[in-house]
């Protein structure tokens, strides 16, 4: 996981439309920018959902949200579609990203060892630099926690 204090790597990918995105994008706003396994998944729908039910929220507090997995643009339009998301979610299929943010790590599931997306919530000021690094993050909890911590 990176480290608070230091800039947030650079980055440019395409969202559920196709459009291109980068963070640069967002300076002068607070980005969430979490990195989930997998489209669909139960964790990944309720934590998707969560941040989706409180946008006004976030953009209340000046804050946007980026989700991030190594799904497809196709996957992640059918996410969109389906659970009715308000916000942009990138695909990263090369795992650029999910490399340079330090989140693409050896997993276990029922014993069996593989690679794959760790679960992790960074929040960037609006210069770019990470001020959060949660990598123990429960899904269902990790909207309203970020909601709570752009309240402080």
């Amino acid at each position: 996981m990176l480290e608070t204090g230091i800039q947030a790597p650079e980055f440019t990918l395409p969202d559920q439309n196709g459009e291109m995105h980068s963070l640069k994008d967002y300076r002068g706003k607070k980005v969430i920018l979490y990195f989930y396994p997998r489209d669909n998944t139960p964790g990944c729908t309720k934590q998707a959902c969560g941040y989706s039910e409180r946008y006004p929220q976030f953009e209340e507090k000046g804050a946007v949200v980026l989700g991030i997995s190594k799904d497809s643009i196709a996957s992640h339009k059918r996410f969109e579609e389906k659970q009715g998301l308000t916000f942009t979610i990138l695909s990263d299929t090369e795992l650029e990203v999910i490399k340079a943010y330090d989140v693409w790590k050896e997993k276990k599931n029922y014993g069996k060892v593989s690679m794959g997306v760790v679960r992790t919530t960074y929040l960037i000021d609006e210069e770019g630099v990470i001020i959060r690094a949660n990598d123990k993050v429960k899904a269902a909890e990790d909207p309203e926690k970020m909601l709570e911590i752009l309240q402080e």
